[in-house]
């Protein structure tokens, strides 16, 4: 079979930018923008798109891409000083061809190993010296793995903090046939009521209108159900306590350049996050921050799609 493609392929994506294929032997893929470390695609052994990526997103530095997995680093949203999201998700990235040993039970070739590390510019605005590895994996099932470790590398004796989200961009057919498991009866801060604290209700949570939530001291199982698509997301993460639930309606999605006006119906943010409690390193120090992420056909049981079977699974 000399027509099959390798497991990694560093090609060029859109406007020349470097990206990263993964593909796996049943036909399931992955593509990471250097720029970034974005990921921008996940597909299904079928080829179909599971993130969404907007048809308006601008690949062109220094606008961060508007879809797939952003990563926020080092302060998600405004919580600090620095911009929107903090800078790693505009920054170039490189592969690291000298990774430590990664303690890792998949057998898969298909993953990629990048390095994110301070230039003078950023040491302006956030003075720290740091390693920032990621490596992002396709594993033999299609399960799309993120793994973060971040170092510091401060030799005068500084710890620093940092906070933190992957800020996955699921595709679904219709937001309003999606809901949300395992988030209930937590409490979350709304982003849309300056950050005061409530508690969910006991049910699933469901889309009719803007939502923006910092959900705290989340399971490590969080399950996204479509409906329509009889599909269930599962994320699983460690080391990422909160978990943000982000849909930016009507009247947002108008108001984003890079964002179509009607796009808001076909994607939802659900971000494995650290948050409310700052990740503090000290010099030596390692944080790692894991997401994997699987899509599982939805069971039907009596009519209704039976979470509890993937959340306890």
């Amino acid at each position: 079979m000399s027509t099959e493609k390798p497991p990694v392929e560093l090609v060029k994506g859109i406007n020349g930018l470097d990206k990263i294929v993964l593909r796996e032997i049943r036909g399931c893929s992955a593509e990471v923008y250097l720029y970034g470390g974005h990921v921008t695609s996940w597909k299904n052994d079928h080829g179909e798109e599971l993130l969404f990526v907007s048809n308006k997103a601008i690949f062109k530095p220094p606008k961060a891409i508007r879809g797939g997995i952003p990563i926020c680093f080092p302060q998600f949203s405004n919580f600090g000083s620095l911009e929107q999201h903090g800078f790693a998700r505009n920054r170039f990235w490189s592969i690291d061809t000298d990774s430590p040993p990664f303690p890792t039970n998949s057998t898969s070739k298909a993953f990629v190993d990048l390095i994110l590390k301070p230039s003078d510019e950023d040491s302006k605005i956030w003075p720290h010296s740091y390693e920032y590895r990621l490596r992002v994996a396709l594993g033999p099932g299609g399960d799309l793995m993120l793994t973060s470790r971040i170092r510091n590398t401060n030799t005068d004796g500084k710890p620093f903090s940092f906070t933190f989200a992957y800020h996955t961009y699921f595709s679904v057919s219709d937001i309003s046939e999606v809901r949300v498991e395992g988030l209930e009866t937590l409490d979350y801060l709304d982003n849309l009521k300056e950050r005061e604290r409530f508690t969910e209700q006991g049910d699933a949570i469901t889309f009719e209108s803007e939502v923006d939530k910092i959900y705290l001291s989340t399971p490590t199982k969080i399950a996204i159900l479509d409906h329509e698509k009889k599909r269930t997301f599962v994320l699983r993460k460690d080391g990422l306590p909160d978990a943000v639930v982000w849909n930016p309606w009507d009247r947002k999605a108008k108001a984003m350049a890079d964002f179509g006006d009607d796009e808001y119906k076909h994607m939802l943010c659900v971000e494995a996050a650290a948050i409310e409690k700052p990740i503090t390193l000290k010099p030596g120090e390692e944080w790692k921050g894991r997401l994997e992420l699987s899509a599982v056909p939805s069971s039907y049981c009596s009519g209704q799609l039976d979470p509890a079977k993937v959340l306890n699974g």
